[in-house]
């Protein structure tokens, strides 16, 4: 499945999704003066005793139709924006409306260690930040993923998958949901919570109606509010109905694409089959029973919700289908089977990690990479993990400092992590931003800092982006306060020797752009509208400190520049020269680029691999400079590992 073609699909379900709301509001527009028109209508009659169609007609008075239609109008738009609003921040607040719980590094529960095991390594595999893990206290087998864009991302899944899979089917499961974040259905999801809540808002106005006619004491005016409140309530049921069909209509075939995904993503298509025959022979199935469920299970893994027009109001399509899809020689047969306990599955994991030597992967050689990156290989890698990416990322993780691999998990040492990528080689200056921190950084942070200065000979530079990416998702428990004193720290901890390299301004761009959404509490979407030739400048800026980044070798600097601005078709782009370089102007550069239609962004990533091997020869911080732009463009890049020969 292609990245960016999977983006652009997503963009165009947005469209379709505007174009069915916009025609669910307009129904619901036409039945409301319906109502209205017969309500006020009907006591006219009544009082004049006689029938008329031409009275009846006369009802349609066109200002009275805008007027309602506005009202209308209004309720549903403020009912949207409110539901938008208060789903600010990302994913975390989908979980916290299903009542889920964060979960933690350092439980004694095994399967929650499990579960937040099996997430690590598949958003390392992917080249995503680690999104936090939330539990639901419900028996029923399902997952979902929730957020704007990555960095935002949470995942959940119920108790029931967790202790009722076993770990090869529950990493299917989150192979699934991880496609959801990659290509682009989280937002659309989201959205389409959002919206929905508007066109159900005209029900709850009914119901408000209904409710106060018992507080009346006029009969004529109670029965007629009475009626309308009736009407209204029906006209909600006409907008879950919209609803619902809006939900299945943008949600099946994405569910299909990815249940393929996660077959690609693991290479074990036994996985996510096992995890659907599992939902099909288990007594709870895949329903959840919290109400707030049915806002959200049109981003569930499996069908969430019991409906009484289930082929038409399905959000997704049925197991069978799911499974032959998969298995094409399945023979119908659901899983039955007892649950998975705790000794079975600790004796898998044991298994597992035998085996896993077998399979590890190490990172290609720096030739390989530079003939991969120059080939347009790499680019087609974008958000595809494989099972080659995935054992890399097990090997990773468990070859993790014994103190960075607790840091990581700990909101307050994950910072330290954080500050610690960025302590200058030079004693002098490290003690100097050390003494930043003493002074500045909240209490047991400083401490935590210097714990990791003194195992950081351990930590190898293929692990500098895995631990940012495996910090991010504690960092997103840190206080407004915290966070905002975190940035504020970070950037002075650069700015102590008065200059910034590309690895800090990497380091920091990343983080924030990741965590920024989070803290502002505003939806994180930024509009993808522009093409190549839009943005030149900005390909200019991005491509001159790209060739600068490393010395080139046997070429100049301006022939670097040309063979990668070739790959825009952009003759007329000129390589910047150094002195007009700022690393401000990158920062804006990035965040027009970031804004490149899905389509266009392959391109940009071909040219910036072109500008750092221009001359055959790459280094080691040209592959992580490399990774952190594509990141930063919302493109995130698998590690580079070899498949198995």
């Amino acid at each position: 499945m292609n990245f960016f073609k999977s983006q652009d699909e997503a963009r165009r379900n947005t469209g379709r999704l505007i174009l069915l709301f916009s025609l669910a509001v307009i129904s619901l527009i036409l039945l409301t003066n319906l109502l209205i028109m017969f309500v006020f209508g009907y006591f006219t009659l009544e009082q004049t005793g006689t029938f008329s169609t031409q009275l009846l007609l006369q009802q349609l008075d066109w200002r009275v139709f805008l007027i309602i239609a506005a009202a209308v109008a209004g309720v549903i738009t403020l009912g949207s924006l409110y539901k938008i609003i208060t789903l600010a921040g990302g994913g975390a607040r989908v979980a916290e409306l299903l009542d889920a719980k964060l979960v933690v590094h350092g439980s004694n529960d095994f399967n929650e260690q499990r579960l937040l095991n099996v997430v690590e390594e598949m958003a390392i595999a992917s080249g995503t930040p680690v999104p936090p893990v939330y539990l639901l206290e419900e028996d029923g087998i399902n997952a979902f993923a929730a957020g704007y864009k990555p960095g935002d991302a949470v995942i959940g899944v119920t108790r029931g998958a967790i202790e009722k899979l076993d770990r090869e089917q529950l990493q299917g499961v989150i192979a699934h949901e991880f496609s959801h974040i990659l290509n682009g259905d989280m937002k659309l999801n989201i959205r389409l919570i959002g919206l929905l809540h508007g066109i159900l808002l005209i029900g709850i106005v009914g119901y408000y109606i209904l409710h106060s006619t018992s507080h009346s004491r006029r009969s004529r005016d109670s029965g007629g509010a009475a009626i309308l409140g009736l009407g209204l309530v029906a006209i909600g049921y006409a907008g879950t109905f919209f609803g619902n069909l809006i939900k299945a209509a943008v949600s099946r075939q994405r569910e299909i694409l990815a249940d393929a995904s996660a077959v690609q993503f693991t290479r074990n298509p036994d996985g996510i089959a096992g995890a659907l025959k599992r939902i099909g022979g288990d007594a709870a199935g895949s329903i959840i029973e919290n109400p707030s469920g049915v806002q959200i299970s049109h981003a569930l893994f499996s069908q969430g919700i019991k409906t009484w027009l289930n082929s038409l109001f399905a959000t997704h399509p049925p197991l069978e289908k799911r499974i032959l899809n998969i298995e094409p020689n399945w023979d119908g047969e659901f899983d039955y089977s007892s649950r998975v306990t705790t000794a079975e599955a600790s004796e898998t994991e044991a298994e597992a990690e035998v085996e896993a030597p077998q399979n590890r992967q190490q990172l290609v050689t720096m030739a390989a990479i530079a003939a991969a990156m120059t080939n347009g290989t790499v680019v087609e890698q974008t958000a595809q993990p494989t099972a080659s990416h995935l054992a890399y990322a097990h090997q990773l993780i468990h070859s993790l400092p014994a103190a960075f691999t607790v840091a990581v998990g700990d909101p307050f040492a994950a910072r330290a992590v954080v500050y610690y990528l960025i302590l200058d080689q030079a004693t002098d200056m490290r003690d100097a931003q050390l003494q930043q921190l003493r002074s500045t950084a909240d209490t047991g942070v400083y401490e935590e800092t210097v714990k990791l200065v003194r195992a950081g000979h351990e930590l190898r530079r293929e692990h500098r982006l895995a631990i940012v990416d495996l910090a991010l998702a504690s960092l997103h428990q840190l206080s407004d306060r915290q966070y905002a004193l975190f940035r504020q720290n970070l950037n002075a901890l650069i700015a102590i020797d008065s200059k910034i390299t590309l690895f800090e301004w990497s380091i920091s761009k990343t983080v924030f752009h990741h965590l920024d959404p989070v803290f502002d509490k505003r939806p994180g979407t930024t509009p993808q509208n522009l093409r190549l030739h839009q943005v030149r400048k900005a390909c200019a800026m991005l491509l001159s400190v790209l060739v600068y980044s490393g010395k080139q070798r046997g070429i100049s600097d301006h022939e670097a520049f040309l063979r990668a601005s070739a790959e825009l078709d952009a003759a007329e782009l000129e390589l910047l020269p150094k002195n007009s370089i700022k690393l401000s102007g990158l920062d804006r550069a990035l965040d027009q680029l970031v804004r490149l239609k899905p389509l266009e962004k392959p391109r940009l990533l071909k040219a910036c691999a072109v500008a750092i091997t221009a001359d055959q020869y790459i280094a080691v911080q040209e592959v992580e400079l490399y990774r952190a732009i594509a990141a930063i463009i919302d493109c995130p890049m698998p590690p580079l590992v070899v498949s198995p020969h």
